[in-house]
């Protein structure tokens, strides 16, 4: 049995008010509630909230469930993970079930596409590892041109290998984490409390559905790439 979860906090500094904020015609929240629905992929689809606003409008969009979020894990210096683990312990008492593949879509992370999450749910019951995480191609490659400051304030390609990579193209692939869709095996979630496990894979996406809304900025691009949709 599979739950999504989409933990949507009330407060924002970056972008005040964000989740609730209409783009392309619904809350930012929204979007991801409805990809999940649409998906066909969850017995259960639950919105974890601190806002009674969020907490009402969830079903609408095609939430099975709400979970009222903690104050303690609503904060912004909380994680987000106890949020979610919270959220399936809920779920699971509620309904007296417990899910197997547990899955969160965040938020702000709206420009996934269904098949995103097929696929990256594909991916995770094909190789069974404890946790998945999604990203794209990383910009800049810490092999051959990102660097970091050292103390006597020069600057160092970030990690240096074995050999000197002379080509960006020679360097090993990294990825940006785009924070869209997580996967973890339940016990995995509920146990540890964390994304990265020995286990944990990638499924790439690519830039153009990985923005993530934390600035005006990041907002007023997805805005512009979500008018330009036509599966929403």
């Amino acid at each position: 049995m599979r739950i999504c979860t989409i933990t949507v906090r009330a407060g924002s500094k970056g972008v005040p008010g964000k989740n609730l904020r209409v783009v392309a015609g619904r809350p930012l929240f929204g979007h991801s509630v409805v990809q999940a629905a649409r998906s066909g992929l969850f017995d259960e689809v639950v919105v974890s909230s601190d806002s009674p606003q969020i907490l009402e409008l969830a079903p609408t969009f095609g939430a099975t469930g709400v979970v009222v979020r903690p104050p303690e894990m609503a904060t912004d210096t909380a994680g987000k993970v106890p949020a979610i683990a919270h959220a399936v312990r809920e779920t699971e008492l509620r309904t007296g079930r417990a899910f197997d593949v547990c899955v969160d879509l965040d938020a702000t992370s709206p420009l996934r596409t269904i098949d995103d999450i097929r696929g990256a749910v594909a991916m995770f019951e094909a190789s069974r590892p404890d946790s998945l995480i999604t990203g794209a191609e990383a910009r800049r490659n810490p092999y051959f041109n990102l660097v970091e400051e050292l103390p006597d304030g020069t600057v160092a390609v970030s990690k240096t290998p074995d050999d000197a990579v002379l080509r960006r193209q020679d360097a090993p692939r990294c990825f940006d984490m785009n924070g869209s869709i997580y996967v973890w095996r339940r016990e995995a979630l509920l146990e540890d409390q964390v994304v990265f496990f020995p286990s944990t894979i990638l499924y790439e996406m690519p830039a153009e559905r990985s923005t993530d809304v934390d600035s005006e900025f990041d907002f007023a691009v997805v805005e512009w790439l979500m008018s330009r949709r036509t599966d929403l």
